[in-house]
């Protein structure tokens, strides 16, 4: 069955939270582009993101949030991580935090490791959506090695079939994806620069008097 196209707005994605609460797999807008996502609890969902996109489950998917206050109850928001968050959220930014012990997540959302990607995005869709239900899994809505789509038509040609609906949000803003910092070391680092550049990390860091050893440029 071909994937539903619905507008996103208040009542768009009353009907995407629905079709996650079944245990659909959604496409939708973020502040880059679009993703494909699931909820937590879905029996073999996180496996059925990666058969869509046909990829080998060999990296972790991020979560993205409704606020911080969602980050720390799935993660340890280290003194980097927690700064990182009050200062570049939301927007694109994913801080890599230890899982804590006390919050069991499915093994294939972050591939066996100890440590969960997470973020909370400069859009309304998924936060909107990740309050009513909870931290959403996100991957990119593209099949691998394709790019990543931009608009509701490209999704549909390429995952149509493999969905259950496409929030459409018109065409995605692009840019660089998110820069990722890694937050569970005793210093944190710079996985992937991308969206946030490197000096307003530090500035960050340096403005919550986080010990780092990260330059500028």
């Amino acid at each position: 069955m071909t994937a539903r196209v619905i507008r996103d707005d208040d009542a768009g994605r009353a009907v995407a939270i629905e079709a996650l609460r079944e245990g659909g797999v959604i496409a939708l807008p973020t502040d880059t582009v679009y993703g494909i996502a699931v909820t937590l609890d879905t029996p073999g969902g996180i496996e059925r993101l990666f058969q869509v996109k046909r990829r080998p489950p060999d990296r972790g998917i991020i979560l993205l949030l409704d606020d911080a206050g969602q980050a720390a109850r799935i993660g340890i928001m280290t003194p980097a991580a927690a700064a990182l968050a009050a200062g570049g959220w939301p927007g694109g930014l994913t801080v890599v935090v230890p899982q804590r012990r006390d919050k069991r997540l499915p093994e294939a959302l972050t591939g066996g490791a100890p440590s969960i990607g997470l973020r909370v995005p400069d859009h309304e869709a998924p936060r909107s959506i990740a309050r009513a239900i909870g931290p959403l899994p996100t991957t990119s809505a593209n099949i691998s090695g394709l790019p990543e789509a931009g608009d509701a038509a490209t999704i549909l040609e390429q995952l149509g079939d493999d969905i259950d609906l496409i929030l459409d949000g018109g065409p995605a803003p692009g840019g660089p994806p998110s820069t990722i910092v890694e937050c569970t070391a005793e210093l944190p680092t710079i996985l992937r620069e991308g969206a946030m550049p490197r000096h307003e990390v530090v500035e960050i860091l340096d403005a919550a008097g986080v010990e780092h050893d990260l330059r500028r440029d």
